[in-house]
Parts: C-alpha cells; structure tokens; sequence
C-alpha cells in the first residue's frame, strides 16, 4: 500500500515518476531516435534503470564556440550486492569498457561498477550484455533502494558469506516490480509504455522521495561506513554465529553549501532484530519514507531529514506499526574497527585473497602503470572471484597458495604496487569522479587527488607521520560520494579550484568531522593543513590517531570558515 500523494504540490521530479506509468514514459521510444542525448523526463527515468547521461565539461567551451551541441555519453552502473562478481562477470565489464566506453572501470564506493563514455545508440547492446551475464543495472541509481553492500572480504567461517547472501536476498526483494527494465533492455520486445499503470508493492506509484541506501556491517570491521546509509545492520554474533543484527537509520552525507537546512548527519540506533527479520524490518522503513518523505523539496528528500524533523522514536514507532510488532532494543555491541582488505590474506579454508589498490577506484593503464592489463591477466589466468570494496578497491578471492607468487610476479611486471609500498595517506584515500563527467561538480576531485596526496606524502615524511593511518577524502561538490564527513581530513569542492577543508572524523566511521577552512585554493590545501599535524605530532597521546586528536582538543575553524559553521 503506498502513500497519498497531493499531485498538486509535488516537486518537477515527482510528476515525471507518478506520468511514467511504472518507468517507462518516453524512454524506450526516445532509445530508437537519432538524437545524442535525452528528453528531461527520459534522462530522469533512465537513472532508475542505472544510467546517468552526462556530457564531456572539458569539451563544453571548445564545442559551444564551434556551435556543437555538448559533447554528451552515458555512465552505466552495475548493480552488485556485495560487490561480488564471477571471473566471467569482470571479464564482460572489462570487455564492455572497450566495446562501448573509454577503456576505463571504475570500482564505486558502493561495490558497483561504473562504465564511462557510452553512447545512446549503445545503451541498449550494453546493459543488455550486462543482463546476460546476470548483472543487473536496474535500481543502480534513481529514487530506490540501491546496491545493499557488505564486507566484501571471503573469510570463511566468519560469518562473511552469509552476510553476503542476505545482502543478494535483500537487493532482489527491493527490486522495482515494473516490467519497463526487461522490456527495453532485457528482451527489448516493447519499446512504447504500457497503457495502465504498475502498482508496485513496495514503491507505490511514485517510488522513494530520494534514493535509499543499506549497508551490513561487522563491529570490529566498518568497512562499510554503516553509520552513512539510510538502513544499517551490524552483525551481532554469539559464540562465532550470528544472532540478529542491531538496526540504524537516518545517515547520509548530501548537503548544500550554505544552505543549513541542509547537512551530513550519522545514523541513530532503532532496535535489534533477528536474522529472519532484516528484509521484513527494512521494507517496513522504506515504507515510512515512502509515505511520509518530503516529496516538495528534493534536498530535503532523503530519510535523514524525515528523523532529524521527527526524531527516532517516532520513526521506530511508525516502523513497529507496520511490523505489528515492537522492535528489540539495541544489543550494547558497538563499531570499533575498520579494515582495508588489502594485500594477501588467508581465507580459511587453505585458499587466500588478495587485495589490489586501485587509486580513486580508476581501472585502467596509464603509462608505466598498467593496472587493468594486469588485473584482465589474473582474472583470465586464475578466474579468481573478484569481490569490489566500499574503499574501491578489488579483492582476488579463491586464490590457490601455489599461485601467490606468480600473481605477485604478474603484478610487478605491470608496476601495480603491492598493498605494504603504498603510503598510509593514499591507501586510505578517495574521491569522487567530478568534473569532467559529473554536472554537479564545481571543483575537481578524481584528477587532483593523487597530487595533493603526493605532496601530503612530502610534509607528513617532514614531520614524522609517514606511518600514521590517516583517511584523506576529496569530493567535487557537498554531496558527499566519496563521504567526506567522516573522514580524518577532507577536502570538498566549494567551487572552481577551492575547498572546504574538514578535519576530525575518524577512521572507523563513526564520528562527522567539523569544518576548518572554507574557499581553500587547490595548491594551498597541504599547505592549511601542515600546521594541524605538527601540532597533532607534538601533542598526540600515545597511539592517538590524527581525527581522535582533533575531535579530543576541539578544532578551531580559520577565520574563512565562520559563515559555514553557521
């Protein structure tokens, strides 16, 4: 049963879901006409069926002083629980990114993948191959729930797989029940929508206010940046078998620069469930949204908005009335630890993985530097399974121990450092992907990362820091894909080449961060931040880590800072 909804007040972005009659409105018939690019109405449903159209911003000057129109392409994403994929499924993306993209993957920091560069006239050969290694795109992106991640890692015996499992379980029982998807992509019998609307069970006739995100994860391995997400679980275990899980809600990091009404918030605990109960428990909550998410305003769509105006109890309540039930209260079992995965590890049962670095979560070859030769080499040697991480980096799962050494070789040969010769600054890194594909970005992140980490590497070896573990987060703009908030250090774009500097969150996820600096120029930012760490390394506490430090003494915000802390 789904929320009813005053058509008359409802945002631009409301209207195009409630007139698509279950998303297909002029999608599938706007696929077969000649034109490079979509209708606003077709452009906003296709990112329910996991494709974003874009346009080339490094071409945008260039093409309008010759009177082109922009240079425009679509940005598929896979949707994987998990982020677990098959050797054959890695294969096919990597294949894809040079049938129809631009030779690059990019690992998401929600375990998907992202292929760039595709045109139109291939969004439909694409995402159908996709369908054919049963890889689905659908809910990627759009007003649902998305890709339900977890700890990627294949320990066995500890509890990993079956985390994983309910993940695969919980992303099939979200699905959109519309037949749009299979029609245009999958089968591509129908192009034109049908007559009468779909009633979805789940979403109603106009889906989710904002999009959804779930995320599993274990106390001593935050992995998953559990207090981000709209739903979390982590893992309750008793005697090394899982019991149930303990239940957060209201996380997400988007905001608006200046708007306060806008912010990133951390999720609040709600109860504890048992294993049975996740999927019942999480379409009880994605319920609430749908009838009571704020439909006018998209920036103050999203769940956490809903909690922050009405409070957890309220939420807890309206969830325990759908259920019938009251929930149990939260199992004092709290998030305390954080893992990579990377480098080689011992699964358990006589086999290992590994874990590959991949900078920014870009795949590709790049001079000396040949990562996605040397990946495409394992895979189609050893078929590994290839599990992604939310830090977006790649796991080679199933290795046998002969092997080890030959991939090690293989890896070296391609000049892909190993997981120990990275610096603790970069292996702990991300940013999002921003200009030039991304419309909402005002500053780069992707490209310029790697070089302010290079000199960060300089000043942290000056003084004395270079093995401090230290996450380093850099985004385009407020929205937060990277999530910045809760990061040691971070650095998000404010516009054209200047940042707003955060400092004090910490490594495990559960703390935001507080604003230091505002309207930071790219070549100043190591520079603003250097006095932080001398400080931090005169004054620190033993084994005290840089965001602790900080979030300890209290940060005083430079002068620049005062109109955003509000």
């Amino acid at each position: 049963m789904s929320t009813i909804i005053d058509e008359a007040a409802v945002s631009e972005a409301e209207r195009i879901k409630l007139d698509s009659l279950g998303l297909w409105g002029p999608l599938g018939e706007e696929l077969e006409t000649d034109s490079s690019h979509l209708s606003e109405a077709s452009k906003q449903l296709l990112k329910f069926h996991g494709s974003y159209q874009q346009e080339d911003r490094d071409q945008r000057k260039a093409r309008k002083k010759a009177g082109l129109e922009p240079a425009y392409s679509f940005m598929i994403r896979s949707k994987l629980p998990g982020g677990v994929l098959t050797a054959e499924q890695y294969i096919l993306h990597d294949d894809l990114a040079d049938q129809y993209g631009d030779a690059t993957l990019r690992v998401t920091t929600r375990q998907g993948f992202q292929l760039y560069g595709v045109v139109k006239g291939d969004l439909r050969a694409t995402i159908h191959d996709l369908n054919e290694a049963l890889v689905t795109t659908f809910g990627a992106c759009g007003d649902v729930v998305r890709n339900v991640c977890t700890c990627p890692a294949p320990h066995v015996g500890r509890n990993r797989e079956q985390v994983i499992e309910l993940a695969r379980v919980l992303k099939d029982e979200t699905l959109p029940r519309t037949r749009a998807y299979h029609d245009i992509w999958v089968d591509g019998a129908r192009v034109t929508q049908v007559v009468e609307p779909e009633a979805d069970p789940l979403y109603g006739e106009a889906y989710l206010p904002r999009k959804f995100k779930i995320t599993f994860a274990f106390p001593e391995d935050n992995c998953t940046d559990v207090y981000a997400n709209d739903l979390g679980f982590v893992v309750v275990e008793e005697g090394g078998e899982i019991v149930g899980y303990n239940v957060l809600a209201g996380g997400g990091f988007g905001q608006t620069h200046g708007k306060a009404e806008t912010f990133p918030r951390m999720a609040d605990h709600l109860g504890f469930v048992g294993p049975h109960e996740v999927v019942e428990v999480a379409k009880a909550a994605i319920a609430v949204q749908r009838d009571y998410g704020n439909r006018q305003k998209r920036t103050r769509a999203r769940l956490k908005y809903l909690i922050a105006e009405r409070g957890v109890d309220w939420f807890r309540s309206e969830v325990e009335a759908l259920l019938g039930r009251e929930l149990l209260p939260w199992v004092p079992v709290d998030v305390h630890g954080i893992e990579d995965h990377l480098g080689w590890h011992e699964q358990g049962n006589g086999r290992w993985f590994l874990g590959v670095f991949v900078e920014n979560g870009r795949i590709k070859d790049l001079g000396s530097l040949r990562l996605r030769t040397a990946l495409r080499t394992l895979v189609e040697r050893f078929r590994p399974g290839v599990h992604l991480t939310m830090q977006h980096n790649v796991l080679l799962t199933d290795i046998a121990p002969e092997h080890r050494e030959e991939i090690d070789r293989v890896l070296l040969e391609h000049n892909v450092l190993a997981a120990e010769a990275v610096s603790r600054a970069r292996r702990y890194s991300m940013a999002c992907p921003a200009i030039p594909t991304c419309p909402l970005a005002v500053a780069e992140a992707e490209r310029v990362l790697p070089m302010v980490i290079d000199q960060l590497e300089v000043a942290l070896a000056r003084i004395g820091l270079t093995t401090e573990d230290l996450t380093v987060r850099m985004t385009g703009c407020p929205n937060g894909c990277a999530r910045p908030y809760t990061a040691d250090l971070a650095f998000v774009g404010r516009s054209l080449n200047k940042y707003v500097i955060y400092v004090g969150g910490n490594m495990e996820g559960t703390r935001l961060a507080e604003i230091y600096a505002d309207l930071v120029p790219l070549d100043e930012l190591v520079n603003t931040v250097r006095p932080l760490f001398e400080r931090f390394a005169n004054e620190r506490r033993p084994k005290e880590r840089f965001g602790d430090y900080w979030a300890r003494v209290g940060i005083e915000p430079l002068p620049s800072a005062a109109r955003l802390r509000g």
